[in-house]
């Protein structure tokens, strides 16, 4: 554990200092997130001057889990998202040997070589956000809610790199410059929104087969409701049968 500890304190530096050799990049990946989180937050308000309640949220709340979309996605681009970028060049190059002769775990090595440094300038963004939309909150929120909703929040940031990682494998086979990772970028636009605006056979397939409810709309739902055990019971099974 230690040596994996040291070994991802040299990717974090190696990624910084690469990162401020690109100053242009950098500052534009940040202006780049600052304009799709005000489009966001702009969209919902347009969306409450025509109603009072989405999917049961008020706009306060609403504007909670807009800041939680807002922060897992941070988490990923910062950790995960370039790694799972290059993964299919690696694959189609032949350069995959590299990673998996080295003597650590290689989907360790994988899946957070490279930590995007001017997207964690995001994250910092985005847990601003979150902790202003909290502050603002008119209901009373414990601690122990709050502590609870960012832990589901961190598991659901790991689901979403799962899910990705799942859609990314096929290039295996396929070859293809990113298997069918296109396929899900393009359902989880659905996991951005509150899972209780759907219904029917499509809140079933967003809660068991591809479980996008439970990347933020679920952990939103427990800061607001409380825990349930049958819900997190769910969650846990959600996240126990993804594959590593």
């Amino acid at each position: 554990m230690r040596r994996y500890l040291r070994l991802y304190l040299h990717f974090l530096r190696f990624s910084f200092s690469r990162a401020l050799e690109f100053r242009l990049d950098f500052t534009f990946r940040i202006f780049m997130d600052a304009v799709w989180y005000s489009v966001n937050l702009a969209f919902f308000g347009l969306l409450y001057r025509h109603t009072a309640l989405l999917g049961g949220w008020d706009f306060d709340q609403v504007l909670v889990f807009a800041a939680a979309v807002f922060l897992m996605d941070a988490i990923y681009m910062t950790v995960f998202s370039n790694n799972m970028w290059w993964l299919p060049t690696f694959v189609n190059r032949g350069d995959l040997d590299y990673y998996l002769v080295r003597p650590v775990s290689s989907l360790f090595f994988l899946s957070v070589r490279d930590f995007a440094a001017n997207s964690f300038v995001n994250l910092l963004m985005a847990g601003g956000i979150l902790g202003w939309a909290l502050l603002r909150y008119p209901g009373g929120l414990g601690a122990g809610s709050i502590l609870l909703f960012l832990g589901l929040l961190l598991v659901g940031s790991f689901l979403h790199f799962v899910l990705a990682m799942l859609f990314t494998i096929p290039v295996f086979w396929m070859h293809s410059s990113g298997g069918v990772r296109e396929i899900y970028w393009s359902v989880s636009a659905m996991g951005m929104r509150p899972h209780r605006i759907f219904t029917g056979w499509m809140l079933r397939f967003l809660t068991t087969i591809l479980p996008l409810a439970f990347i933020v709309s679920v952990p939103v739902v427990v800061l607001f409701e409380g825990p349930s055990l049958g819900l997190l019971l769910h969650m846990g099974a959600v996240v126990a049968g993804a594959p590593p």
